[in-house]
C-alpha cells in the first residue's frame, strides 16, 4: 500500500448488503478528479464496492467487472465515471495505448483495480480501496493517499 496521508477507517463486512451501503457513503464524498484504487484477491467484493458507488449516484443498470473490456464508462449526474480492471494487462505500457491519461480528467471519477498491473504508468491513487477475504465475510480498509483523499475520510468518518 502507499504511503498514507491519515489513518485508515476500517470495517468489517459481514455481507453484500454491509458493501453496498459503506460504498453508497464513499461515493457520496467523493469529488470529481478523484482517482480510486482497488485491491483484494479475485472475489473479494471490488467490483461489488464499485456497483454500489455507481447505484449511489443513481445508476440502476448491470455493472459487470471490466475484465474482459478493461473500462466501463458511466455518464452519472453530469460526470463520467470510470471503472477500469487491469487484471488482464500484461504490459503497463498498454494504458498508453488506450489513452489513459484521456480517461484521467478533472470533471471525471476513476476507480481501478488491479492498479499494481499499470505500475509506472498510473499517476498515484487519491485513495485507496482495500479488500481482504475472511471467511464468507470481508475487511474493508479506506486509506487517504493524497490531500483530495484527505477530505474524502474526513468526509466519511
Amino acid at each position: 500500500m502507499a504511503t498514507q496521508a491519515g489513518k485508515p477507517v476500517k470495517t468489517h463486512l459481514p455481507d453484500e448488503p454491509s458493501t453496498l451501503e459503506i460504498a453508497d457513503r464513499f461515493y457520496r464524498a467523493l469529488p470529481s478528479g478523484c482517482l480510486v484504487f482497488l485491491r483484494g484477491n479475485l472475489g473479494a467484493g471490488k467490483t461489488t464496492f464499485v456497483r454500489g458507488c455507481l447505484r449511489a449516484a443513481g445508476y440502476q443498470g448491470k455493472v459487470k467487472s471490466p475484465t474482459f473490456t478493461l473500462v466501463e464508462e458511466y455518464s452519472l449526474q453530469n460526470r463520467p465515471v470510470y471503472h477500469f480492471d487491469l487484471y488482464r494487462l500484461t504490459d503497463p505500457e498498454e494504458l498508453e495505448w488506450m489513452g489513459m491519461r484521456d480517461y484521467l480528467r478533472p470533471d471525471a471519477l476513476c476507480f481501478i483495480e488491479w492498479p499494481e498491473r499499470g505500475e509506472g504508468v498510473l499517476p498515484k491513487a487519491d485513495v485507496e480501496v482495500v479488500i481482504d477475504i475472511e471467511g464468507s465475510t470481508r475487511n474493508l480498509t479506506i486509506v487517504a493517499i493524497s490531500s483530495i483523499g484527505a477530505k474524502v475520510m474526513e468526509a466519511i468518518k
